[in-house]
């Protein structure tokens, strides 16, 4: 919080194939503290953002247009968003919330591997009708310990996406293209909370070593959860959320 006692609007950040409002629940369990509706940063307290643009440089764009003064919340392909936005621009955002999200692939030749793998996908994807698309990608094993009903409630929000914008940000934004930022976490000025799920393995033990490398990082492995923690246990994340804002922000000075 700020001086004032003013609590900064929170930029919701979506992951790849998914709209605003996948971040619905935990903005909600938020409570009367924090309305939830969408708009700009300066006039509601959450945005919940909904891209137009499908390039890596445009989305920073999106961010940066709504995100003054805010605290920064991605998941996934939104995390990364979200992190490279605050290392680019660390005096606009209040502090910086990343979910499922990596500083990036660090080895040159596994990047290289999965920025080919990336290539080959958007090459497919922007063939494909999107109920393909979305077939396919709901059977990634990263998502197998998802509910057959989370995997349906997040189904329209996957089918209302366009497969050329799709292929477009795979090969702008896919963890292939992007160069790793973990060298530049040692000058991360706005406070960070890296969060994963229990169940995700490889990304909280990113999670962890992104809050031991940032001046103002912290992390939180939420239990019984996967690579959607924000999905999966939607009270547990608002909960953390809300301490982060509570505290982390106001240790800052902020």
């Amino acid at each position: 919080m700020d001086p004032a006692g003013r609590t900064p609007a929170i930029v919701f950040i979506p992951g790849f194939m998914q709209p605003g409002d996948a971040w619905g629940p935990v903005a909600e369990r938020l409570g009367e503290r924090y309305r939830c509706r969408p708009g700009e940063a300066s006039t509601a307290p959450f945005v919940l953002l909904d891209h137009r643009e499908h390039t890596y440089e445009g989305r920073l764009r999106e961010i940066a247009e709504v995100g003054e003064g805010a605290v920064l919340c991605g998941y996934s392909l939104g995390g990364r968003l979200a992190l490279r936005a605050a290392l680019a621009d660390p005096d606009r955002y209040a502090g910086l919330v990343a979910v499922g999200a990596t500083a990036g692939i660090e080895a040159p030749g596994q990047r290289a591997i999965r920025a080919e793998a990336d290539q080959k996908l958007a090459a497919w994807v922007e063939t494909q009708p999107i109920d393909q698309v979305v077939a396919v990608w709901e059977r990634q094993p990263l998502f197998a310990d998802q509910s057959d009903a989370l995997v349906e409630a997040q189904r329209p929000g996957r089918l209302a996406q366009d497969p050329r914008g799709l292929a477009l940000l795979l090969r702008t934004a896919g963890q292939g293209a992007l160069e790793p930022v973990w060298e530049q976490l040692h000058s991360l000025a706005p406070p960070l909370l890296a969060l994963a799920g229990s169940l995700d393995e490889r990304y909280a033990a990113a999670a962890e070593r992104m809050a031991a490398a940032a001046p103002r990082g912290r992390a939180e492995i939420v239990e019984s959860a996967g690579h959607a923690p924000h999905l999966q246990q939607p009270d547990a994340v608002a909960r953390l959320l809300a301490d982060f804002l509570d505290n982390d922000l106001g240790q800052s000075g902020l």
